[in-house]
């Protein structure tokens, strides 16, 4: 009777292992989690990023704060901004790191502000969030 026991209890806890087992993913869903950020939006004359490339005005170039750049792993990743006074909404890459700005700001080139709002306007507010990295307009 005891061996009886014994094995009962043996295959019991091999059926749970098994049941607890992760499933295989199988590549058809995706989850992503999005952070939206809030703060303000300004404009900068772009040059050489704290990512290394050198952009020109006319691209739609991103400066994010120091606190969010940290080692530069978000470089050359996209976000969607969206002017919150006006509902206007745009992509922009990340290229550089904007030393001023609070946690949640941006800074942008005038192209992609202009976007956004007029260039006289100088500071907007905004929402954002990272792209899924790889993405791209």
């Amino acid at each position: 009777m005891y061996r009886l026991t014994i094995v009962l209890i043996t295959l019991c806890a091999i059926l749970f292992t098994a049941l607890a087992a992760p499933m295989q993913f199988n590549g058809t869903a995706t989850l992503e989690r999005r952070t939206t950020h809030t703060g303000e939006g300004t404009w900068f004359e772009v040059g050489e990023g704290a990512c290394g490339y050198t952009d020109d005005d006319s691209s739609p170039i991103v400066a994010i704060s120091a606190e969010i750049y940290g080692s530069g792993g978000n470089c050359n990743q996209w976000i969607y901004i969206t002017n919150t006074a006006n509902g206007q909404s745009a992509y922009g890459q990340t290229r550089d790191e904007c030393e001023s700005c609070g946690s949640g700001s941006l800074d942008m080139s005038p192209s992609l502000f202009e976007e956004l709002s007029t260039l006289d306007t100088g500071e907007i507010p905004i929402s954002w969030h990272f792209m899924s990295k790889g993405w791209s307009p």
